[in-house]
């Protein structure tokens, strides 16, 4: 299909009489129409259509017909068939009243054609852009940020399910590329094995039996493999997603020892967060966040939080399920960064905060609120005990001075075990040896002290930060952080935000995207009627509590 541009047209006369007599004031569409207009441009969605064909459905109402589409948490099918019924639908996206609609596939096609031209993230960021330019959200204002877990789309498996689920799904993505190819591969057994869903209740009982099962599929897909990867196999075969999703699982699973083929122990398992957990969407991993426990991915969600502005959703990022937050606090503020929308102050919880982070946010112009993890030394936790904070530090000259006057014998920068830069300290074993209070130094009975530095600018950042978060006035700033909470489950309980609709990171980041501008249209909608959240009402049983 091709675009041809074409400027958006006005609302039809007869649509909006009919609109406007038979919907309240209220009515979110005419909101939407009437006071913040249609958001796209079919301009903006050009490069996704050839230039010659059959004309495309208009871009620009295809991208809104999403939005609405997750605001109402409906699926292709009934997000078309409202286009085609409902009055209101149809004075937003300035159609006639009498207008067919479209096919329901349309919808599919245009989600693939964003995230093949690489543009999910317009959707979100030109409603962003408007809001800006209309005043209802500025830079260098409050924002925050936290991160939740999405479940993917698959069956829970084992791992005896996985390595024999693995094969069958190969073995039918084989089926309908290369049938004649693959009989010649396989025996009959097979069938009996592999011809229906791999299910717990039908794998064998007893550990042997189960030993003993598992090393037959380790065969027969080794034996696959070793055909898919012969000289005289058709090349294309190789190149299927489905048969490198074999490939990966098998050296994740099992292991030649003595020359046969052996599923691995737990010990010889790579990490989870490495593993592929279902043949039907291999970016799906599983992860754990203190007491939950989940496969699939997580979302990150960031919005402006000013107490005089509109609450709107700035950025959201998804990745997999193993990726620590902290490893997504800089790139998110890279990305408000590129959009304008740089906080002023950003909060966070302990997950995002560490103090590579602080100084760079401090060089952006941005103040980071939010605990940074405390010294958890045992001189730390020990009263009169002589932690960090009790050496002066003197990081011209490379001189530590302990509280009883010695000074440093060594200064030797390097990086530690996880490529952080850091200084190594020692003070002389002779002074620690006959120094009064060794024992409020270290553990060692005979052993000099040693300390480990960040560079100066992130330990001095460090220290400021553990200093202030002890701070009444540093602990009502930050009281402001819980309102993403309630975001969270906004989108988890009205959004759906918490299931994935669609397999891989790339499509469930543009459902985020979708959520996240149709959170926003809702949102912004509310506060231009008048509309202010509410309160957060204490229970019934704690509204009986006596005043302080």
């Amino acid at each position: 299909m091709s675009l041809r541009p074409s400027p958006i047209p006005p609302v039809p006369e007869a649509t909006a009489r009919v609109a406007l007599r038979s919907f309240r004031k209220g009515n979110l569409y005419l909101t939407l129409r009437d006071e913040i207009g249609t958001i796209y441009a079919d301009e903006q969605f050009s490069a996704l259509f050839p230039p010659l064909g059959q004309p495309a459905a208009a871009p620009w109402r295809l991208a809104l017909v999403c939005v609405m589409q997750f605001i109402e948490g409906l699926t292709d099918r009934q997000a078309a068939d409202a286009v085609r019924g409902r009055i209101d639908l149809k004075y937003a996206l300035s159609l006639e009243l009498d207008d067919a609609g479209f096919d329901y596939s349309i919808l599919s096609e245009f989600r693939q054609r964003l995230i093949a031209g690489g543009i999910e993230n317009q959707v979100l960021d030109t409603l962003l852009s408007l809001c800006q330019t209309r005043g209802w959200i500025k830079e260098r204002g409050k924002q925050r940020t936290d991160s939740t877990h999405v479940l993917a789309a698959i069956r829970g498996l084992n791992r005896m399910e996985t390595v024999a689920e693995t094969l069958r799904a190969t073995l039918n993505a084989l089926a309908v590329v290369a049938p004649d190819w693959l009989l010649k591969q396989v025996s009959p057994a097979w069938f009996d094995r592999y011809s229906t869903r791999i299910e717990e209740y039908r794998l064998p009982k007893s550990k042997e039996a189960r030993q003993a099962y598992a090393q037959t599929v380790g065969a027969d897909g080794a034996h696959l493999l070793n055909a898919l990867y012969a000289a005289d196999a058709p090349p294309y075969l190789r190149a299927m997603p489905a048969v490198e999703i074999l490939r990966q699982v098998w050296l994740q699973q099992y292991m030649v020892m003595e020359g046969s083929l052996r599923l691995r122990c737990a010990e010889d398992l790579p990490p989870a967060g490495v593993r592929i957990e279902s043949p039907y969407d291999a970016e799906a991993r599983y992860a754990t966040k203190r007491d939950t426990h989940w496969s699939g991915y997580k979302v990150h969600l960031t919005e402006s939080c000013d107490p005089d502005g509109v609450h709107l959703i700035t950025h959201i990022e998804t990745t997999q399920a193993q990726v620590a937050d902290a490893d997504r606090a800089a790139p998110i503020q890279d990305a408000l960064a590129e959009k304008a929308l740089s906080p002023g102050e950003h909060l966070l919880d302990a997950g995002y905060v560490d103090a590579a982070l602080i100084v760079a946010s401090q060089q952006a112009g941005i103040t980071i609120t939010g605990p940074v993890r405390p010294d958890v030394s045992w001189q730390a936790q020990t009263e009169n005990a002589y932690d960090l904070s009790a050496f002066t530090i003197d990081w011209e000259n490379q001189r530590v001075t302990y509280p009883q006057g010695h000074t440093n014998v060594t200064w030797n920068p390097h990086p530690d075990q996880w490529g952080n830069a850091v200084i190594s300290i020692q003070f002389p074993r002779p002074a620690c040896r006959a120094c009064p209070v060794h024992h409020l130094c270290s553990k060692a009975k005979d052993g000099p002290r040693y300390l480990t530095l960040r560079m100066e600018a992130e330990h001095k950042a460090l220290q400021a930060a553990r200093a202030a978060q002890k701070t009444p006035e540093w602990k009502t700033r930050y009281d402001l952080r819980a309102g993403i909470e309630s975001s969270i489950s906004q989108s988890v309980r009205a959004f759906e935000l918490r299931q994935t609709r669609y397999v891989g990171l790339a499509r469930t980041h543009l459902q985020h995207v979708f959520t996240a501008t149709a959170m926003n249209v809702v949102r912004l909608t509310s506060y231009l009627r008048g509309s202010t959240p509410a309160k957060t009402r204490p229970s019934r049983f704690a509204a009986l509590a006596p005043a302080a």
